[in-house]
């Protein structure tokens, strides 16, 4: 076996107060917050002298993780908050809901808005993606069929 598990989902973020707002609201819970600057990061990720604040948020199973990042040094690059989703190296996240509809009201008060239309795919489950705050693309999944979570 190469990997062991999916530590985390990384997201650049402008707002970080709005973004952890967004997907505490969603139910994750935040882990912790935290500075990284240092010649080991740049060494890393390849922007020596960078200072960035990080927001860990985890899933209520524990298995999941994201890891919500503010840039303060470099400069952001590029912004791809409103790139549609078919735009190469576009990330977008999806989770599985209790109930869509009160997660979308919910999720409204924050600003965010369906994309498009809430389907219902084969009786199998409702779904469809919401922008976030910072333009966050999150997907967004009601199970219908009983079988799926067994």
């Amino acid at each position: 076996m190469t990997i062991k598990r999916m530590d985390n989902v990384g997201i650049v973020v402008e707002d970080l107060d709005a973004a952890v707002a967004l997907f505490c609201e969603l139910g994750l819970e935040l882990e912790g917050r935290m500075p990284i600057d240092g010649e080991w990061a740049g060494r890393v990720t390849g922007l020596h002298g960078q200072r960035v604040e990080i927001a860990m948020m985890r899933t209520p199973d524990g298995h999941g993780r994201l890891e919500l990042s503010r840039f303060e040094v470099p400069r952001i690059a590029s912004d791809h908050r409103a790139a549609p989703v078919n735009s190469l190296g576009y990330l977008r996240v999806m989770f599985t809901v209790d109930d869509l509809d009160d997660t979308l009201r919910r999720l409204s008060l924050l600003g965010a808005t369906v994309v498009d239309e809430v389907v219902d795919y084969q009786g199998i489950y409702r779904l469809c993606y919401v922008r976030g705050v910072e333009g966050i693309l999150v997907g967004l999944a009601q199970e219908l069929d009983s079988r799926i979570s067994a």
